[in-house]
């Protein structure tokens, strides 16, 4: 009988484990039960796939996202792995033809919604399974969907717990690439995993370069970064529908291929262009949250952010969907003070209770925190998951540190002006308060016989709006929605006021296209290639295009480009080389082996 490694190395076409990969796989593979947390490209789907292989019968893995199934199957028959999908697509044919298949022992892997589960007729098959001892395991991915509050929640997963009391002999693992320790603890509670293992992998994706930038024209912002990323695939972040809509056709008459995604969108619509975006290179998806979620596509090289996310989780959830193969990627977000007022309205109108909005306010002031510091973004975004790191050298506050500054009487005149004015007055206002201009509302209200009319007339406009940022993400100040985005003192502000506390702020770091040309990516792609190994690289992808468009699956299912670059280095001239190759596995080596050693013979 093969052993995980070797299923690991003929199979999947890797040589070893990552991580915890090999201690989760034997303990679900003899029959334990699992919550694993790993980020998103770390293996997640290992953990699951060779225990299925190791043991008998079929696994049962639970997906939230029908659109995504097909491909998951697909990359999974590439592999020889006999799997299949059943959702509200398949015909009814293809339904009993699967069936048929799971109680011939001719399916390794079955993916089902949550809602195609917990039906009756589902149920009662797979009581018949287990009765014939069919069922491998129970694998229930993206598992953080079973918090109420998280970012992507799904009611249908509130009724998993009932595969455990059905059977509670078949072993189950839930995965999730993000949570927080609230949300872990809601997941082991609502999944009843009270007894599982729990695998926690380092949260920390090297390969990702974090950037946060001021909003100051976020549309030439995001062209100057787009200016790196040509013909690359990735996802722009937008919080409405509108601006969705708005922004991808702005990018197309910008010459950058792009395409709308949202829960207003016709749902064919919505699955073309997810459909487009998977199979095709260089395509932006601009994108709501509604879209993301179990994205399986390797090359996304960038996602960026227009808006400020709902949450730290919710922001490391979505930039993880950028560089699944390992290869250098950018998480680029611009944010402003109105972002933050947006999402403290979303947080208070919604139906939460007390204690939940309280919640949902701590989640968005320790986001507002990450955005504000001026400190290395990878240790700040790991400390919120409990994990301990040093500078990486791979993010804006480590790559062009900000200069920090004794901001106390700065802070002291700021929150002096919002107490003077009543505390009745967003940004702009206090700003023009500030450094004395005179405008109708400022003379309306006789604000310029205030004695701290004009006092911060030697800062400028902008930096004045950075220093009220600042001030919010320290606690100073808070924005309340319900006065229109007035900035309110906090408690924390008296002993500043006072001066009997010190404030330390950063300098505004300048719009990109004033700052010294960017640097490059760590590992940039393409970057160790010779040119001759580069042709061989780029005829690689050519073949591999027309082979999946042959097959009309997308050009990852059949390798990964990192595969092709090894390749392209390596040249192999045989079979026995090709096979060291990480990603190719026996079944490929049987399906293609021949034309790529035929290639790579090419001069």
């Amino acid at each position: 009988m093969p052993t995980a490694h070797d299923i690991l190395r003929h199979t999947f076409g890797y040589p070893d484990f990552r991580g915890r990969q090999a201690e989760i796989i034997e303990h679900v593979a003899s029959g334990g039960d699992a919550l694993v947390l790993m980020p998103t490209g770390g293996g997640k789907s290992l953990c699951y796939q060779i225990p299925a292989l190791l043991r008998r019968g079929v696994a049962i893995v639970v997906s939230p996202l029908i659109a995504l199934m097909q491909d998951q199957v697909e990359a999974l028959t590439q592999l020889g792995i006999r799997a299949a999908f059943l959702n509200s697509t398949v015909d009814r044919e293809a339904i009993r033809d699967t069936e048929r298949r799971l109680f011939t022992d001719d399916l390794d892997l079955l993916y089902v919604a949550p809602e195609r589960l917990m039906t009756e007729r589902f149920l009662a098959l797979l009581d018949g399974l287990a009765e014939g001892g069919r069922l491998a395991l129970f694998a229930i991915d993206e598992a953080h969907c079973v918090s109420q509050w998280g970012h992507d929640f799904r009611p249908e997963y509130l009724q998993l717990s009932a595969i455990h009391e059905r059977h509670p002999n078949v072993p189950r693992i839930a995965l999730t690439a993000t949570a927080d320790e609230a949300t872990r603890r809601e997941m082991i509670v609502r999944l009843g995993l009270t007894g599982a293992r729990v695998f926690i992998a380092s949260f920390d994706r090297p390969n990702i370069r974090y950037t946060v930038v001021e909003k100051d024209n976020p549309r030439r912002q995001l062209l100057h970064f787009l200016a790196a990323h040509r013909g690359e695939a990735g996802i722009v972040y937008c919080l409405s529908r509108k601006k969705v809509d708005d922004t991808a056709a702005w990018l197309n008459q910008q010459g950058y291929p792009a395409l709308p995604y949202h829960a207003g969108l016709e749902t064919a619509t919505r699955a073309q262009n997810q459909r487009r975006f998977l199979r095709e290179d260089g395509i932006i998806m601009v994108a709501t949250i509604a879209f993301g979620m179990g994205i399986d596509k390797p090359d996304v090289r960038f996602v960026a952010h227009l808006d400020l996310p709902k949450s730290l989780e919710a922001y490391y959830q979505e930039t993880g969907r950028a560089g699944r193969d390992g290869e250098a990627a950018e998480a680029w977000m611009a944010y402003g003070l109105q972002d933050v007022a947006l999402q403290r309205a979303r947080i208070n109108d919604s139906g939460a209770d007390d204690q939940q909005k309280r919640l949902e306010n701590q989640k968005l002031n320790a986001l507002l925190g990450y955005a504000e510091s001026g400190h290395c973004r990878r240790v700040v975004l790991l400390n919120y998951f409990g994990e301990d790191s040093q500078p990486c050298n791979n993010c804006d506050a480590c790559l062009s540190p900000p200069e920090s500054w004794d901001g106390s009487v700065a802070a002291q005149k700021a929150l002096s002006t919002v107490f003077r004015t009543g505390q009745r007055f967003g940004v702009k206002h206090l700003t023009d308060v500030l450094t004395g201009q005179e405008n109708p509302k400022t003379l309306d209200y006789g604000h310029q016989r205030l004695s701290t009319w004009g006092i911060g007339a030697d800062i400028k406009t902008e930096d004045w709006r950075a220093i009220f940022r600042q001030l919010v993400a320290a606690g100073f100040l808070h924005v309340d929605m319900n006065e229109y985005g007035a900035l309110k003192l906090t408690a924390a502000a008296r002993p500043v006021l006072k001066g009997e506390q010190r404030v330390e702020l950063r300098r505004r770091i300048l719009p990109p296209a004033t700052r010294q040309k960017r640097q490059r990516l760590i590992d940039e792609p393409d970057a160790a290639l010779s040119a001759e190994a580069r042709g061989l690289f780029e005829r690689l992808r050519e073949w591999r295009a027309e082979t999946a468009k042959e097959q009309g699956v997308p050009a990852y299912v059949i390798f990964h480009d990192k595969t092709l670059k090894e390749i392209a280095q390596s040249r192999p001239a045989n079979r026995e080389a090709l096979m060291t190759v990480q990603g190719v596995g026996q079944a490929k080596m049987e399906r293609y082996g021949e034309k790529i050693l035929a290639l790579a013979a090419e001069k």
